[in-house]
């Protein structure tokens, strides 16, 4: 189908950038556009705290939905070409998951590129998912539900976090959630036919992949080290169930697809649900409307479904 005329209108409106990215003045234009904190989704509780882990001090908010004696948790990771996004720019990403999953939700303040090179981000994440386990009993996890998910190039750190605790033989992480990922850094334009069919008109567009992604491949990320580019990783086998969800009008549509069939060949059990009308980033940009706000509510079921 079409792009979603709501989608569409906004879409025929965004800006386009012109000379060198300027990761600064992009992040500050983001968080000019983040809503008042009254106008924000209520929980029960939302605190801004710090996990004391390895890699150093790592930010993070911790969502709790309800009042309850313990929660299952869910670690989130935003989105944002791994040089863009905060707590505060998918603040509503989260508080929705909390929402409608029942789950505790811990988001990472990741560190971003240029300032922190690869592989900066991805051990905080990793690093945070482990601290929650550690540190169970003061997060009142229920020792049972552990999942984790992420937008975008969250979705990177998803599956990247997933296999190096399948390596490192921690088996705690019972789901992973990726939405819209990014799982191949090579963005050679006859890799995927998404690439070709979506690559002007919808939003993000196939040309800025790679000056988006520059600042992080720049800083030491390799797109053939399976790190960067999850689907690279040969061996599949023993991940924790996975559900994908893709957008239609997406560049990276095409990579998510065929991950999701990889892990199902693999043994693993995995859903992918193609988002008809979409373009990349609904989850983030787009989950007031009730079409895309369904993406909560799966990723909810598929978390209240079990897991490992």
């Amino acid at each position: 189908m079409a792009l979603h005329p709501k989608i569409a209108e906004i879409v025929a409106n965004l800006p386009h950038p012109e000379g060198p990215l300027d990761p600064v003045a992009m992040r500050a234009g983001d968080e000019a556009q983040v809503a008042p904190l009254a106008e924000r989704l209520p929980l029960h509780a939302v605190e801004d705290s710090v996990a004391h882990t390895p890699t150093g001090e790592v930010p993070v908010r911790i969502y709790t939905p309800t009042e309850a004696d313990t929660y299952g948790v869910l670690v989130y990771f935003h989105g944002g070409a791994f040089f863009l996004g905060s707590l505060e720019t998918h603040d509503h990403v989260a508080r929705s998951l909390a929402h409608e999953a029942g789950l505790k939700v811990i988001a990472v303040d990741y560190r971003l590129a240029p300032e922190s090179a690869f592989p900066a981000g991805l051990d905080d994440c990793y690093a945070v998912v482990r601290w929650v386990a550690e540190h169970g009993g003061e997060l009142a996890w229920d020792e049972t539900t552990l999942a984790i998910a992420g937008d975008s190039s969250g979705g990177t750190f998803v599956a990247a976090v997933a296999a190096r605790a399948h390596d490192d033989g921690f088996e705690k992480i019972t789901h992973q959630v990726l939405y819209y990922p990014s799982l191949d850094l090579d963005f050679d334009e006859d890799r995927y036919p998404s690439l070709r069919e979506n690559a002007v008109g919808y939003g993000m567009e196939t040309a800025g992949l790679a000056p988006f992604n520059a600042f992080y491949l720049d800083s030491g990320a390799d797109p053939a080290d399976p790190r960067v580019s999850p689907i690279k990783r040969g061996d599949l086998t023993g991940l924790p169930p996975a559900l994908i969800l893709t957008a239609e009008h997406d560049p990276l549509r095409d990579e998510g697809e065929l991950y999701g069939r990889r892990l199902r060949e693999a043994g693993v059990d995995a859903t992918v649900t193609r988002y008809a009308g979409a373009g990349h980033g609904f989850v983030q940009h787009f989950g007031w409307i009730p079409d895309y706000h369904k993406a909560f509510e799966e990723t909810a079921a598929f978390l209240q479904g079990g897991g490992k």
